[in-house]
């Protein structure tokens, strides 16, 4: 069972108030938010181009073949 809700003073405060029984057990995990709230989405490529130039020793012909490359498929 899921529930949500919001901490409000060092208490956490349930959408559904009575959604769990008194005294019920629970484990609460934090619900990460983009670092970039403001940001939109529309561009998530961006997020990789940390990657961008770090392959070495690779084929030329990576980009039109990497199907043959990765699954061994016929090359185009």
């Amino acid at each position: 069972m899921t529930c949500k809700g919001r901490v409000s003073g060092g208490v956490v405060v349930l959408e559904r108030p009575n959604a769990l029984p008194e005294g019920a057990e629970v484990r609460v995990s934090r619900i990460r938010k983009h670092r970039r709230a403001g940001k939109a989405l529309s561009e998530p490529w961006r997020s990789l181009l940390r990657h961008a130039g770090k392959g070495k020793n690779l084929p030329a012909d990576l980009a039109k073949n990497h199907d043959h490359y990765i699954h061994g498929r016929p090359k185009k």
